[in-house]
């Protein structure tokens, strides 16, 4: 009888092992703000029932499922396994609120974040915009654009109005700042962009030859020279390349927006520069200056430069020569600032033309005693190609053009750089 009784287990023993079998001890109750997987239990119209390993099951509540597309709500069964988010671990009703939409955004957050790394630049729709800059969705998750990461604004209109016409645009972005803690995603349409500009400079630069003819459309103007966008990357057009007569400054001649021909005058393929000319694709006006012009002639021409010792005067047709100090008004001037400036539109006669050097002098005193005389070359006639103030040489254009790179309308380059 008693080898009967050691061979059953102890009663003591049993109930041990029961009770503890009845506990799980690695069991924690869901806390707000926490990410499980869950399983789908049920799809109602208003609602989704999902188990997450708590007590009670989840409520996915309409509100959640409004903001979900078609498709991926359409996509959902039971028995598929989803990440949720615990909105409230118990609500007035008792009830455990969970959302599938915060939920994935977990990975949207782990994507993001892999973006910041790898600097791939990813699309973005603009749903609207504060005092700061834009409001962005990108798959889940709401993000920024500071408006000195805008580019795709049109800051020639009132502020608010600019941004408004990008509400439902899709830009193209790079991730600049991920804080999911703080829910903080920030991108910059300025990065993607200076990027693709530098990939689409380089296949220009393998597409271009120097002497082809393109289209361009100006973009940017510095004391030095005019940007122009010639497919998507900025050539520069030094000043001295803009026309065969003196320019001070672009503006002069040129306006952002304008759409213009330009020639491809140099390619640096090291360093990404590409040199172009306006004035190449003028005809210059000394071919045919003996033709058109003779001493004594009488023309109408406008004043490009005001210095010490006279006015430099270009006829309609480009050509360019001086209007010596002596030979304004009676001669009798002791400077020229207080006779003419600059836009002063004049009628001179022509003292003195020498094509083939490409000089030309002209005179208000023609028929005068003194006017008549011969003009000494060194004071009166000047070589209005190569001896015009202040102007730098042609070659200028291509060391200039490494200011195109940093510098775009939003981001001006002072012509000192």
């Amino acid at each position: 009888m008693s080898e009967q009784r050691d061979s059953n287990p102890m009663p003591d023993e049993n109930f041990a092992e029961m009770l503890a079998s009845s506990f799980d001890f690695s069991y924690s109750p869901p806390r707000r703000g926490e990410i499980r997987e869950a399983t789908i239990l049920q799809i109602d119209e208003r609602e989704i029932i999902v188990d997450l390993g708590a007590k009670q099951d989840g409520i996915v509540p309409s509100q959640d499922l409004d903001r979900m597309e078609d498709s991926f709500r359409e996509s959902l069964e039971a028995g598929a396994s989803i990440p949720v988010y615990v909105v409230n671990p118990r609500d007035q009703n008792d009830n455990l609120i969970v959302s599938i939409n915060m939920g994935l955004q977990r990975y949207d957050w782990e994507k993001a974040r892999e973006l910041l790394s790898s600097q791939d630049p990813v699309d973005v729709k603009v749903s609207g915009y504060n005092k700061g800059g834009a409001l962005v969705r990108w798959n889940r998750l709401e993000g920024f654009i500071p408006s000195s990461h805008l580019v795709s604004a049109n800051m020639a209109l009132d502020r608010r109005e600019a941004m408004s016409e990008l509400i439902g645009s899709t830009l193209s972005v790079k991730v600049i700042e991920v804080d999911q803690d703080r829910r903080r995603l920030i991108f910059s349409e300025r990065e993607a962009q200076k990027e693709w500009r530098a990939k689409r400079k380089q296949k220009l630069l393998a597409e271009l030859s120097v002497g082809d003819v393109v289209n361009g459309v100006v973009t940017g103007l510095r004391d030095f020279g005019a940007f122009v966008n010639i497919g998507g990357a900025d050539g520069l057009i030094h000043v001295s390349e803009l026309a065969w007569h003196r320019v001070d400054h672009p503006r002069d001649i040129l306006a952002i927006g304008d759409k213009i021909e330009v020639y491809v005058l140099n390619l640096d393929r090291e360093t990404n520069r590409i040199a172009l000319s306006r004035k190449r694709l003028l005809r210059d006006p000394w071919d045919e200056a003996q033709y058109r012009y003779h001493e004594g002639q009488l023309v109408e021409g406008q004043v490009t430069n005001v210095v010490d010792f006279g006015a430099f005067v270009a006829l309609g047709d480009g050509l360019e020569g001086l209007l010596h100090l002596s030979e304004m008004g009676d001669g009798a001037l002791k400077e020229p600032y207080s006779y003419v400036k600059k836009g002063d539109e004049l009628s001179l006669r022509i003292s003195h033309l020498e094509p083939e050097k490409r000089r030309v002098g002209f005179t208000q005193r023609w028929g005068t005693e003194a006017g008549e005389e011969e003009f000494d070359e060194g004071d009166d006639i000047v070589d209005s190609a190569n001896e015009t103030e202040d102007q730098a040489p042609a070659d200028a254009s291509v060391a200039g053009a490494d200011a195109a790179d940093d510098a775009s309308p939003e981001n001006p380059v002072s012509a000192s750089k």
